[in-house]
């Protein structure tokens, strides 16, 4: 089975045809609902390809494989996008529009021609959308306003993880993302350990959150009295990756036991713990904060209205 990533978009299976050969790797044109559009293909593993049947992921309608007088048209049309973009840039500014141009881009027959744009909220563009009819003859011109998101997903790039980033290769659709996953999985609560290039929060703090969760069920509480081998003592902290909790004794030190090397007890432990530092009432006391406290705002990390449009 062959796949397609759409240069600049997510990857889809194809349907070759029979009698057509195709290499990994080669250059091929693809239909799509905007029009004809360059790809490339790649042989897929078994256990991918079962993922997308599993799935049920739509196919690509396969035109052909690109030949040396489409690879240099290609190439025009990449040329045509640069300046489509300065085009419509200078046309932006000239209207004094509140709007960040992200990107031209043209389908492989030259029918449509999209700007994709980020703005805080709605513009009225269209004057500059008459200004574009004349700039942009016999094209269909077509305004996309996306979240910042959309705008990392369609620039591409590496994430923290040295890896493409997950908008860019396989993720189809945003999930709601708030900072609560970030405590429950005891992550720094920093900007730039917990959010992307996009500025909102990682994508993947969803992704072994269910996991984080199961696990803490079956661990003792934190502000519990346990019974150990050194005493008795309270829980304060739980480390979910290595099945470990902290315990904090009467004399103030802190040791790590294992989950099933203590045991909980009913009797009321006489230790204060900063319980706060491990829940989400410490994000509701960091909301409270003055303006001028250095501390820095983490509910703009969460989604919002101009986080993701699913627009492209």
């Amino acid at each position: 089975m062959f796949a397609v990533k759409l240069i600049r978009n997510k990857q889809y299976p194809i349907d070759v045809p029979e009698g057509i050969n195709i290499k990994h790797g080669d250059m091929i044109i693809v239909l799509t609902e905007k029009g004809e559009e360059v790809a490339q293909a790649y042989k897929v593993p078994p256990q991918v390809e079962s993922i997308l049947k599993r799935k049920k992921v739509p196919s690509i309608p396969f035109i052909r494989v690109m030949t040396e007088d489409d690879l240099k048209a290609y190439e025009e049309i990449k040329q045509m996008e640069e300046q489509g973009y300065r085009d419509c840039l200078a046309l932006i500014k000239q209207h004094n529009l509140q709007m960040n141009l992200i990107q031209c881009r043209y389908t492989f027959d030259r029918r449509k021609v999209t700007f994709y744009y980020t703005a805080p909220e709605r513009v009225d563009f269209r004057e500059l959308l008459k200004d574009l009819t004349k700039v942009f003859r016999r094209v269909r011109i077509d305004l996309k306003h996306i979240g910042v998101r959309d705008e990392t997903s369609l620039c591409c790039g590496n994430g923290l993880c040295g890896r493409p980033f997950c908008c860019s290769t396989f993720k189809r659709q945003f999930d709601s993302i708030n900072i609560k996953l970030a405590f429950d999985q005891s992550m720094p609560i920093t900007p730039s350990k917990i959010s992307g290039t996009c500025g909102r929060l990682l994508c993947c703090l969803n992704y072994e959150y269910k996991n984080y969760i199961e696990t803490a069920k079956e661990m003792i509480p934190i502000g519990s009295g346990v019974m150990t081998t050194d005493g008795i003592g309270r829980v304060c902290a739980l480390n979910i990756l290595t099945n470990k909790l902290s315990v904090k004794f009467t004399d103030g030190k802190i040791k790590e036991f294992a989950n099933n090397e203590v045991e909980m007890i009913d009797a009321d432990v006489n230790i204060e713990i900063d319980v706060d530092s491990a829940n989400y009432n410490k994000y509701a006391s960091m909301q409270q904060q003055s303006a001028d406290d250095n501390q820095s705002d983490m509910k703009q990390l969460e989604d919002d209205k101009n986080s993701s449009t699913g627009n492209i």
